[in-house]
């Protein structure tokens, strides 16, 4: 048996049934224990985040720039390339799995930002620091520092794999196949690029990412647009073989060779979570740096990321698929989005391969600082410097190189992320009901109205 055959074999079972009930039950039992208020307050949400271009309280950037730091990290190719896999494998009712996921997942999500604001520390350098090693370490107790640590290591080692390698790669194969650019020009020009936004710490990271995250992610809604209102006389259609194909096995038609519903469940949910990272503990190194006094004002900014990202972009590039009938050809991947936007727009395969490169980009960029907050927390502040060169470094090896292994690697270690951040989310849930219940203290929303203050 071969390496990769062994790395396949603990990838499908560290993501097997177990792993995705556990973290939709998380989700669903964290949506319970706020009332719902993930799903009820999102126009409060949305309010918040209109307001949170200043800060109001201490930390380092602004509530919005830790979405916009946190959204460039999730808005990658699992948005492009992971919907079209999980639709070209589970069907177009895999869709359907995948909203379901993120309804839940913003709970989640908001709960993280919530722990993370509310347990954070500030570092020698006078930076705020938080996340999930943060919130087991000072919300649990020192004796349950070790699960921290053991985030922290599956944290700083999958970001050189999903967070860096992978999307060099991705970022590689799209413009040469697009446009022929040779991958060492790729690989230098990303090594410069990441390098002169790193070289500038969070906050020329978080103006980047303030300038890069939204213009990609109205730039790629506007085109997939086009390509599903070209299509609107089918869209009722659309959304009825949708819900029907989440609860009825989908008979081969075309290139697809036919799914069961378990095969729509499995893959939505997986694929959902590899989109938006509700529940792997990513997310609140971000929000954890936000200039804020609530911890669950910032929870609330902090749930629109899978809003965004799972039911607004990911919609979009499933929604183009199944309503062109590309999810029945005989291509697969990225290559099925092409299709799809290329039957609409001419050229349109162009534009995927350039939204895919600044989603995988803009992830590269946000997870070096989730990979440098998480090797500061095993071995202090001096590691900032040496890791931020690594992180370049890793760079070419990325885009030159053949992932397949790698890929598994940083699956395998997303999911073991996951588990100490998921019973950190589970323990801790008593707090996120207190701290939530505390600030909207009326079913009317907090007193003072969405301005006020704690």
């Amino acid at each position: 048996m071969t390496i990769i055959e062994i790395v396949s074999q603990v990838e499908a079972w560290v993501w097997g049934e177990f792993m995705l009930v556990m973290i939709l039950g998380v989700g669903l039992w964290l949506t319970l224990r706020i009332k719902a208020i993930s799903i009820r307050r999102i126009p409060y949400a949305f309010g918040q985040l209109l307001h949170g271009r200043r800060g109001v309280g201490k930390g380092d950037i602004a509530p919005f720039s830790a979405l916009m730091l946190s959204l460039s990290a999730t808005i990658g190719t699992g948005n492009i390339v992971g919907v079209a896999t999980a639709i070209g494998i589970g069907g177009p009712g895999a869709l359907f799995w995948m909203w379901c996921t993120a309804l839940v997942g913003m709970a989640t999500k908001y709960s993280e930002a919530v722990c993370a604001v509310n347990f954070r520390e500030k570092n020698d350098q006078g930076h705020y620091v938080g996340g999930p090693m943060y919130y087991i370490k000072n919300g649990l107790g020192h004796k349950w520092t070790w699960l921290g640590v053991c985030f922290a290591i599956f944290g700083t080692l999958a970001g050189f794999g999903i967070g860096n390698t992978v999307q060099a790669n991705s970022v590689a194969d799209a413009l040469n196949d697009s446009f022929g650019i040779s991958e060492w020009i790729t690989a230098i020009g990303l090594m410069v690029l990441t390098g002169l936004v790193l070289i500038g710490g969070i906050q020329r990271l978080a103006s980047v990412a303030n300038k890069l995250v939204p213009l990609m992610a109205l730039s790629y809604l506007i085109i997939g647009l086009i390509v599903i209102l070209a299509h609107a006389a089918e869209l009722p259609a659309t959304f009825a073989l949708i819900i029907d194909s989440a609860f009825t096995p989908v008979a081969a038609q075309g290139g697809f060779a036919g799914a069961a519903v378990a095969m729509a469940i499995q893959m939505g949910v997986s694929r959902g979570i590899f989109s938006n990272e509700a529940g792997l503990g990513s997310a609140p190194i971000a929000h954890a740096a936000a200039a804020t006094n609530s911890p669950v004002r910032q929870g609330t900014v902090a749930m629109l990321g899978t809003f965004i990202d799972t039911l607004v972009v990911c919609s979009i590039t499933g929604l183009a698929i199944v309503v062109t009938g590309a999810w029945t050809g005989d291509i697969q991947g990225a290559a099925m989005s092409h299709a799809a936007f290329e039957s609409v727009i001419p050229g349109g395969d162009k534009l995927v391969s350039l939204s895919l490169t600044l989603f995988a980009f803009t992830t590269l960029l946000g997870w070096s600082y989730y990979g440098e907050r998480c090797a500061e927390f095993l071995m202090g502040p001096r590691v900032t410097k040496p890791f931020r060169v690594l992180w370049v470094l890793a760079i070419p090896f990325g885009a030159l190189g053949s992932l397949e292994l790698l890929w598994k690697l940083a699956s395998v270690l997303n999911a073991l992320m996951a588990v100490p951040n998921l019973i950190a989310l589970l323990a801790l849930s008593g707090v996120v009901a207190k701290l939530t219940r505390d600030y909207f203290q009326t079913d009317d929303g907090p007193p003072g109205g969405q301005t006020q203050t704690k």
